[in-house]
C-alpha cells in the first residue's frame, strides 16, 4: 500500500499519542518534581512514541518509513544541538577567562535592585535586537545576569523571565533573527513590512513587561550593606578582572552583526576566551587541570578540561563558588537527549499523518477572519508541544494556512504576525521543545519555574488573541492601512 492510500488516522487515535504524552508529564512532574527533565520527561516522549508508531503500523505504515521520519525529524534540530554543545564550551570558557566574572561584576555594581528586573529584560532586548538571536543573548550576558541576581539576593527565576522576555523581544523584531526572516518568507511578506506589523502585539507587551518586572524588583534594603564588596573580594581571589576581560564578548557582538552563522560565532568566542585566560587568568587556568600536570601544559590541560567539563570553582565563598561552578558540552547533553526523544514523537506523529490530522480538526473550528488568526496562533502553539521545535511551528502552519488566508481576502502580514506570536514566542515555555530545553541549561531553571515570569511572551500572545478577536491591527487588502472596522466574528 502506497503512503497515499494509507487511511488516514481518525481524530482519536491522532489525539491518542497527545493524550498520552500529557498524562505521562504529569506523573513525571508529580513524582520527579524539578528532576523530571533530567531522564523521565524523555521516557515520556519515547512511550509516547510507541503508541504513535504502534497506530501508524496498524494502519499500514512500515516500521522503515517511520524510522526514517525520525530521523528526518532528529536532523531538523542537529544545528540547534551543535549550538547546544557549543554554548556549554562557550560559558566554561567564559567563566575561565573572566568575561562572565567581570559581567556580573558589572551588573551588579551598575543595576540597583529596585529595578534590576526590568534592566536586565531591556539590556537583553538591546543586545538581541542587535544580533538577532534569542540563544545568543542568554548564553551570554543572560548567564552574567543570573549570576549577578543570585550574588545581590534576587531570584534567579525571575531574573530568568526577564532575560528571555527581552531576548525574545530583540529576536522577534531584529531583521537578523533567522525566525523572523522564516516567518516572513513562509507568509511570502516583505520582511520590514512584516516586523512594522508586529508591533502592533510586541510593544505594548514589551511596556507591560517592563512594568510588571519593575513592580516585582526586590527594594534596596532587602540587601547586605557590604554584598558588593563581599562579591568582589571573593571574585578578586580567583581572578584579574578588567575591560579587557570584555574581548570575547566584543568579538562575538561584531560577528554576530556581520552575519556569520552561530556555530562559527561561538567558536571564535570560545577559542578567544580560552587565549584570554591563557594570558590574563594563567593561575586559575591551572586550577582546572587534571592531577599530576602543571606548567604551561597544566595550564593547557585545564582549557581543555573547561571546554568539555565545565568550570569548577576554588572560590573559599561558597555562594560564588556555587555560582561559577558550571558550563562545560557535558552540561549540555541532557538537553540534547531531550530533544533527541522530543523530535522522535514529532517525526512518528508526521509521519502517520496524526499532526496533519490535528491541523484539519483545528481548521474546522475557522468560520471568519477572527477565528482564523486564533486558529492560527492556537497550531503554532500545538505544534510546539508536538514537534517540540520553533521552526517547524513557524512553518508548519505558514504552509497550511495561507491558502486560507487568501480565500478571504485577508492579507498575508496577518498571517505572518500571528506565526511568530504563536509559534515563535511560545516555543521557550515548552520543557522538550529545543528553545525551553535550552533556556533551562542554559540559565539553570526549569522551563515550568520561570514560565510565570515570561510576560513579555505570554502578554504577546494574549494580545494577538485579542487584537484577533476585536479586529485591531488587522492589515487592510493593500498592506497599506490598519483597517479596525473588520470585527469578524
Amino acid at each position: 500500500m502506497s503512503p497515499a492510500e494509507k487511511p488516514a488516522p481518525t481524530l482519536l487515535e491522532a489525539l491518542a499519542p497527545l493524550v498520552f504524552l500529557v498524562g505521562l508529564l504529569g506523573a513525571s512532574v508529580a513524582l520527579y518534581g524539578e528532576d523530571s527533565s533530567y531522564g523521565p520527561n524523555q521516557i515520556a516522549l519515547l512511550l509516547a512514541a510507541i503508541v504513535a508508531g504502534l497506530l501508524g503500523l496498524r494502519r499500514g505504515h512500515r516500521w522503515a518509513a517511520l524510522e526514517a521520519a525520525m530521523v528526518r525529524s532528529i536532523s531538523v534540530t542537529m544545528p540547534a544541538c551543535l549550538i547546544l554543545l557549543a554554548v556549554g564550551a562557550l560559558i566554561g570558557a567564559w567563566i575561565l577567562s573572566g568575561t562572565v566574572p567581570y559581567l556580573i561584576l558589572l551588573a551588579a555594581e551598575l543595576l540597583a535592585p529596585d529595578w534590576y528586573y526590568a534592566a536586565a529584560c531591556l539590556i537583553c532586548a538591546l543586545i538581541s535586537l542587535s544580533i538577532g538571536s534569542s540563544w545568543t543573548t542568554a548564553g551570554t550576558v543572560g548567564i552574567a545576569l543570573i549570576g549577578a541576581a543570585e550574588a545581590l539576593g534576587l531570584s534567579p527565576v525571575i531574573t530568568a523571565g526577564a532575560i528571555i522576555s527581552g531576548a525574545y523581544f530583540g529576536d522577534k523584531m531584529s531583521p537578523l533573527s533567522e525566525t523572523t526572516n522564516l516567518a516572513a518568507a513562509v507568509a511570502e511578506t516583505d520582511l520590514f513590512a512584516h516586523i512594522r506589523t508586529m508591533l502592533w502585539t510586541a510593544l505594548p507587551s514589551l511596556a507591560l513587561t517592563l512594568i510588571l518586572f519593575s513592580w516585582l524588583s526586590a527594594a534596596p534594603e532587602t540587601l547586605g550593606d557590604d554584598i558588593f564588596a563581599q562579591l568582589e573580594r571573593a571574585l578578586d581571589e580567583e581572578y584579574a578582572l578588567g575591560p579587557l576581560s570584555l574581548l570575547p564578548l566584543a568579538l562575538l557582538l561584531v560577528l554576530s552583526a556581520l552575519r556569520y552563522p552561530p556555530v562559527p560565532v561561538i567558536a571564535a568566542g570560545t577559542l578567544s576566551a580560552v587565549a584570554l585566560a591563557l594570558v590574563t587568568q594563567y593561575p586559575a587556568t591551572q586550577s582546572q587541570a587534571p592531577a599530576g600536570s602543571d606548567g604551561l601544559a597544566g595550564a593547557l590541560a585545564g582549557a581543555w578540561t573547561v571546554l568539555y567539563a565545565g568550570f569548577e570553582s576554588q572560590s573559599s565563598v561558597a555562594s560564588v563558588a556555587d555560582l561559577l561552578t558550571r558550563g562545560g558540552m557535558i552540561s549540555m547533553l541532557n538537553t540534547v537527549w531531550l530533544i533527541l526523544c522530543a523530535m522522535v514523537f514529532g517525526g512518528v506523529l508526521e509521519a502517520t499523518g496524526a499532526l496533519s490530522r490535528l491541523v484539519t480538526a483545528l481548521l474546522s473550528f475557522v468560520r471568519g477572519v477572527a477565528s482564523l488568526q486564533v486558529t492560527t496562533l492556537a497550531t503554532g502553539v500545538a505544534t510546539n508541544v508536538l514537534a517540540a521545535d520553533q521552526y517547524m511551528a513557524v512553518s508548519i502552519p505558514g504552509r497550511l494556512f495561507q491558502g486560507a488566508y487568501e480565500q478571504r481576502g485577508v492579507h498575508r502580514l496577518n498571517l505572518s504576525r500571528n506565526l511568530e506570536d504563536g509559534g515563535t514566542l511560545t516555543s521557550v515555555l515548552v520543557p522538550w521543545n529545543t528553545c525551553g530545553a535550552y533556556m533551562a541549561a542554559t540559565l539553570g531553571v526549569g522551563t515550568l519555574a520561570y514560565l510565570p515570569y515570561c510576560f513579555f511572551n505570554l502578554t504577546s500572545f494574549a494580545l494577538a488573541v485579542l487584537w484577533a478577536l476585536l479586529g485591531i491591527g488587522l492589515v487592510a487588502p493593500d498592506g497599506e492601512t490598519q483597517d479596525t472596522s473588520v470585527l469578524a466574528p
